[in-house]
């Protein structure tokens, strides 16, 4: 339920870290126009909802340009280790909750049990060694697929996010699990990624995720929000094979991920986003507040 202070605004669930920056960028965005002041806003929040997926592209970046073959420590164990740390600081000065580490935690498994299948079966390698791996999958792997987790658990969070006409769970559940055993079988069945890609917008095609940035509440239909997000997906992998922390096996020179990839992350952000309605389930929205459309909305 929607918090209000003393003067009938919602309390902005941005932690306790983020909202004396939030009240501060706000004073001083105050003479320009709304949009102009909300438009910041969002940048900003979404920035601290990336802030897992951020340390974790930026520790990925900075070890391959640092990191020496002779040193005690092989870079998948530091980026391992980093990151495992990073999510212990989190919990501690609770800029994370704990109800969002069991949605890291469940993400994190259903990631590493699908990065084992699929190294085994050639999709990609991990070309460096390893102490903390599992069958040639180094364990930071997991924590990528966690951070995708925490981005959404922690957007849900700080931007209050509402849906309309959210379909019932066990519609939810189904497509979900199809796309994940899809994953699987299209090693030995035929892809039935069309299929999954149609059936995305038949459950999803009627809702609209409704998120607060600052003063205004705006809204986007749910299947364009996870088509853009799959882009910026798409783009972060791109950096990885770039710095050869993961290779596809087209990719002795390197070059682009193909644009499929981006379908594949497209159809992985309906798991991650239905683990994460686990925990946190989806809201109504409070129709008493004002909303906005998003331009790509209409």
């Amino acid at each position: 339920m929607e918090q209000r202070g003393s003067k009938g605004r919602p309390v902005h669930e941005t932690g306790p870290y983020l909202e004396p920056v939030r009240l501060a960028v706000r004073r001083a965005l105050a003479p320009l126009p709304w949009w102009l002041s909300e438009f910041i806003l969002f940048g900003l929040k979404q920035a601290w909802a990336c802030l897992f997926a951020a340390i974790m592209l930026g520790l990925i970046i900075a070890t391959k340009l640092v990191w020496q073959p002779d040193w005690p420590l092989y870079r998948y164990d530091a980026l391992f280790l980093a990151a495992f740390a990073f999510q212990a600081l989190l919990l501690r000065f609770k800029m994370e909750s704990w109800e969002e580490a069991r949605v890291i935690l469940i993400y994190h498994v259903t990631g590493t049990i699908m990065e084992i299948f699929k190294v085994h079966m050639g999709s990609w390698t991990y070309p460096e060694p390893a102490i903390f791996q599992i069958a040639g999958v180094p364990l930071f792997s997991g924590f990528m697929y966690a951070s995708i987790g925490s981005f959404m658990a922690r957007t849900i969070r700080i931007f209050d996010m509402r849906f309309t006409h959210y379909p019932p769970m066990w519609q939810t559940l189904l497509l979900a699990a199809a796309i994940y055993v899809n994953f699987f079988t299209h090693h030995y069945l035929p892809d039935a990624r069309y299929v999954l890609f149609a059936a995305t917008v038949i459950v999803f095609r009627h809702v609209s995720i409704h998120f607060t940035t600052d003063r205004t509440t705006l809204h986007m239909p749910l299947v364009v929000a996870a088509f853009l997000s799959s882009v910026f997906l798409w783009v972060a992998e791109n950096i990885g094979t770039l710095t050869g922390t993961w290779l596809y096996p087209t990719q002795k020179t390197w070059h682009a991920v193909s644009l499929g990839k981006l379908g594949s992350w497209y159809l992985l952000l309906y798991v991650s986003f239905v683990l994460v309605t686990l925990v946190l389930k989806p809201r109504a929205p409070n129709f008493a507040r004002k909303i906005l459309p998003v331009e790509i909305s209409r």
